[in-house]
């Protein structure tokens, strides 16, 4: 798996780069008007082996006194009006091309979790750690919607931890038992389509 999976991930992440590195470059200038600070959002994440590692991401959010929370409904109040348009199109995601051409990630796999997630994985829910996290994936195909659906919960962060959380931890194990370098480019033509 990983050999195939690698030489896979370094030649899509250079096009990837060579082709969207203007609009990157865009969205960062915009963001950092917007928001007022750094439009290259970079954060903490958990990796392969539990390795934590930096995530960059096109800065969608700004501060606003009183809100902390690490889970992001649809109806957030910190969410820019350019980062609104950038999420929705996922240009925000875009800067992750690196994170996959250095080898913090995959182009497929679970997504990277901030800490209290997957690094507090125990029995074999541990196999997710045996990957690099990725873009796209199976999970986060099936939670497409994740933000609405957490924007219609009483308590965002309980449903996400006991429903949402448990739902990707299945099928991100049933991803790795059955991985193939031919669902993989799957998962990302499905990516690509719901664009």
């Amino acid at each position: 798996m990983n050999s195939k999976k690698r030489i896979f991930d370094i030649l899509l992440s250079v096009i990837g780069l060579v082709l969207t590195l203007p609009i990157i470059l865009i969205a960062w200038v915009l963001a950092t008007i917007e928001t007022k600070s750094n439009g290259m959002f970079m954060q903490k994440r958990v990796g392969k082996n539990a390795k934590l590692f930096i995530i960059y991401k096109i800065k969608t959010m700004k501060k606003v006194d009183g809100i902390s929370t690490s889970i992001t409904s649809s109806t957030d109040a910190r969410i820019t009006k350019s980062g609104k348009f950038f999420r929705d199109t996922k240009i925000d995601e875009l800067p992750q091309l690196f994170n996959v051409l250095i080898g913090d990630m995959s182009f497929v796999g679970p997504r990277p979790d901030v800490e209290g997630y997957a690094d507090k994985l125990t029995g074999d829910d541990r196999v997710i750690l045996t990957i690099r996290p990725g873009i796209t994936g199976p999970a986060s195909l099936a939670y497409k919607n994740e933000e609405e659906i957490l924007a219609k919960q009483t308590n965002p962060k309980e449903y996400n931890d006991t429903i949402i959380w448990p739902d990707k931890i299945k099928i991100n194990k049933e991803y790795i038992k059955n991985w193939s370098l031919k669902k993989d480019i799957g998962y990302i033509l499905k990516t690509l389509k719901r664009r």
